[in-house]
């Protein structure tokens, strides 16, 4: 089984991928650690585009697996290997309180996978967020018209009823 989850932050991917993982018994994989280098001891620092390309490819080789993120402009391989891909459209006030409340989470936290958000760092990524809503769910709807396995789920309790 593989399962591709795209959807904006604080959308519930990650939630839900480790929710259908543990139900499936499916390894899980987030995108961000295919693209950002969590070795760099800072935040914010990209893989190279080939090192990203050559992780994606390893991971979508794989006969079974469940990989979620934001990404859609470099992540068609994933997208044609997966059996089901789960679009999460979720209302944007709801995504800007998640990314909030695992902001000060994180910090409270203090975690040593490479996470190190500032307050600018997560200011930046609210405002990405809105422009992802404005910008990019409209282009990834366009995109994924082209695959028959899209499940769009607008919804926490449509959301809820795939794990439960």
């Amino acid at each position: 089984m593989r399962i591709h989850i795209i959807g904006p932050s604080g959308s519930g991917k990650s939630y839900l991928a480790e929710r259908l993982a543990e139900k499936h018994g499916l390894p899980h994989y987030d995108l961000d650690d295919v693209r950002w280098d969590r070795t760099a001891g800072k935040y914010g620092v990209k893989q190279p585009d080939e090192v990203r390309d050559r992780l994606l490819s390893e991971l979508a080789a794989q006969p079974n697996w469940i990989i979620e993120g934001v990404y859609y402009a470099w992540v068609s391989q994933s997208f044609a290997r997966a059996d089901v891909i789960y679009l999460l459209d979720m209302p944007q006030g709801l995504c800007r309180r998640r990314i909030l409340r695992r902001f000060f989470l994180r910090k409270l936290l203090r975690p040593r996978d490479g996470r190190w958000e500032s307050l600018a760092s997560v200011r930046a990524l609210l405002q990405w967020t809105k422009k992802y809503h404005r910008e990019a769910l409209p282009k990834i709807r366009e995109m994924l018209k082209s695959y028959p396995n899209v499940i769009c789920i607008t919804s926490k309790k449509a959301l809820r009823t795939l794990y439960t």
